[in-house]
């Protein structure tokens, strides 16, 4: 069994995003040491880029204090590897497929696997344009995780045949970003992906509250969280460490008593 598989085996899983170097990567660092130890079951890390299309503003601007700050992927795999000397949560990257093109789809899949990353999340890249990545994933043991959205549909199964790791499920059209409302019926999607595979669902986008995760997570396999996180990393800048680690630590719970 995959290590992101593995995040979902002791029941529901609390899934926390932070953007590498917002706001340096040292706090980074100690952002996902604090959150693992608060409770979080796997840790989605953003490598920056300039035209984050599926981002709202709150992670688009976080994007671009981590560029302006001199974040590279090449730094990240650096803290990647300082990282696996200290924890062994589960960890994937999320980030778009322009910066695994640039970088070397190969040597980048081969980089993140032996610095320690388990996984691979990329918003913009299409079911359909995914051989492109997947054969690599696959040869160096990395989880190429997919995306259904609301308007996925007649495409769910076959997404669901092909995924690896877990399936992320889209709550809301649009881009990320903090919702009061999520209206999206997240338990027809994870049915059908269910009817086609035994394979995890986790929810993403919109949710902000314990309330919510709670609510997602029950008609799921965990919950998945960004924007909120990266908002009070933006509030509160280099001594964010601790409200994101109250933040993580609420969430978690709520979706572990389910």
């Amino acid at each position: 069994m995959s290590k992101v598989k593995q995040a979902f085996a002791r029941g529901k899983a609390f899934i926390p995003f932070v953007t590498c170097g917002d706001p340096s990567l040292d706090v980074t660092e100690q952002l996902v040491y604090a959150m693992a130890e608060a409770g979080a079951d796997l840790i989605e890390l953003g490598i920056p880029f300039s035209d984050p299309t599926a981002e709202g503003p709150v992670i688009q601007a976080a994007n671009e204090r981590a560029l302006a700050g001199g974040v590279t992927t090449d730094k990240i795999f650096d803290m990647v590897r300082r990282l696996r000397a200290r924890t062994d949560v589960p960890m994937v990257f999320m980030t778009y497929a322009n910066v695994v093109f640039s970088y070397g789809a190969e040597k980048f899949i081969r980089t993140a696997a032996e610095a320690g990353m388990d996984g691979l999340i990329l918003p913009d890249l299409p079911y359909e344009e995914k051989g492109e990545f997947d054969p690599l994933c696959r040869q160096y043991g990395f989880d190429l995780i997919s995306l259904i959205a609301p308007t996925s549909h007649e495409r769910v199964r076959a997404i669901a045949r092909a995924a690896e790791g877990f399936v992320y499920c889209v709550s809301s059209l649009g881009v990320t970003g903090v919702r009061s409302h999520i209206t999206t019926d997240v338990g027809a999607m994870v049915r059908l992906v269910r009817e086609e595979r035994d394979i995890p669902c986790a929810v993403g986008f919109g949710i902000s509250t314990p309330a919510q995760a709670a609510e997602m997570a029950a008609q799921s396999d965990g919950a998945i969280v960004g924007s909120a996180i990266v908002k009070l990393c933006a509030q509160y800048g280099a001594d964010c460490v601790p409200p994101v680690t109250a933040y993580v630590r609420e969430m978690a719970q709520a979706v572990h008593a389910l």
